[in-house]
């Protein structure tokens, strides 16, 4: 079978490998397209049409009773956190969450909680039952932090993109609810975990009082994400997203390209794949890298400095996270993308140099022996 071009164009391109994030996705031509035909409104005046088909039907796939579309998946948490947490009381979630160290303290500095980290006692990225009952405590002096809230993470970013089965997430919920806590689920990438489970995504959030989910991340929307929960929070969430800036006006023109956005859940598995393929590469070249469970594939290092500048000088774009290499795997990769990102890699001990110097075994110094990449 004949590679497309597009394969066969990624097999001998000069330019860099974007594996930093799943965010770096162009719209697609179907998305364009939408968004230049989408029918729009005012939606801080009266809504707009296609902002409220696209709301309507996340929340159909949630199972919940009404959403609302904002601009970004940090704006999403934050009204959810705003909405559940009165100043003073405290919050928890597992350690590394995004509502924790990705979101510059806006749970603290705007919602007015006092974040409490819990240890991943149940797996990276997940907590157990009793790790949310002892945390949330009973009731003491007056004087006392309230636990008021539980943030949960599905898949887990900073843990490698692990996945919370439907029967984990249910029995944690209902631990926070018996202790009297609100729970919140930063879904960004549910898509991800629903689809590496097989599963809908509304078997995902039982239990849960509100649900973020994104539309920017591995369904390849340019921009937003979705907060849904009941119709009395999403009435009061809509305040909350215009007190922050957030309220827009002719939104379906982004909304358009949200809804078509829906329709590509099911190729996840291939990002997922594609994530696996790499995860075997770089272990076969000596690397520390774990296996992954989604799309987000971290590697262990000696030198994360050195590391990330053998990868830039290779020609192939990364991130960090945890003190790790992240590379994401996303639409815009093809097979014939990882093939050529592994190549460029090479193993983590390069081979000697051909002038006799010595070969680099930290796995975070120079690329082995080949052009940079323009």
């Amino acid at each position: 079978m004949r590679p497309t071009s597009r394969a066969r164009r990624a097999a001998t391109h000069d330019g860099p490998v974007d594996l930093r994030s799943d965010t770096v996705t162009k719209p697609t031509k179907q998305m364009r397209a939408a968004m230049a035909a989408a029918e729009v409104g005012d939606d801080v005046l009266d809504r707009d049409p296609t902002m409220r088909e696209l709301e309507e039907r996340v929340a159909g796939l949630l199972g919940a009773a009404d959403a609302l579309w904002t601009p970004s998946g940090s704006m999403g948490n934050l009204i959810a956190l705003m909405s559940h947490i009165r100043r003073g009381d405290t919050f928890l979630a597992p350690t590394g969450s995004h509502v924790l160290d990705a979101e510059l303290g806006t749970a603290a500095w705007l919602a007015g909680g006092m974040p409490k980290p819990l240890s991943h006692d149940a797996g990276p990225g997940k907590v157990s039952p009793d790790a949310v009952r002892r945390a949330a405590g009973s009731t003491g002096p007056y004087y006392t932090l309230r636990a008021t809230l539980l943030c949960l993470e599905n898949t887990h970013n900073a843990a490698g993109g692990t996945v919370t089965a439907p029967e984990e997430h249910a029995a944690v919920a209902a631990a926070a609810r018996r202790a009297k806590l609100k729970v919140h689920l930063d879904g960004a990438r549910l898509w991800h975990a629903a689809v590496a489970l097989g599963v809908p995504p509304a078997a995902l959030t039982v239990g849960a009082d509100t649900v973020q989910v994104c539309l920017s991340k591995g369904l390849g929307a340019p921009v937003g994400s979705v907060v849904a929960g009941s119709v009395e929070f999403v009435e009061e969430a809509r305040r909350l997203r215009k007190m922050l800036g957030g309220g827009v006006r002719q939104g379906g023109v982004l909304a358009a390209a949200g809804l078509v956005a829906l329709d590509r859940i099911d190729r996840l598995a291939e990002d997922h794949a594609r994530a696996r393929t790499l995860a075997g590469g770089l272990q076969e070249r000596g690397w520390r890298a774990s296996t992954p469970e989604t799309n987000i594939v971290l590697v262990a290092v000696a030198d994360l400095d050195g590391s990330l500048r053998r990868f830039e000088e290779a020609g192939v774009r990364v991130s960090t996270m945890s003190g790790q290499v992240r590379l994401m795997t996303h639409a815009d990769l093809t097979d014939a993308d990882i093939t050529v990102a592994l190549d460029r890699i090479g193993p983590i001990v390069p081979p000697p140099r051909t002038n006799g110097g010595p070969a680099d075994r930290s796995g975070g110094g120079r690329a082995p022996a080949r052009p940079a990449a323009r």
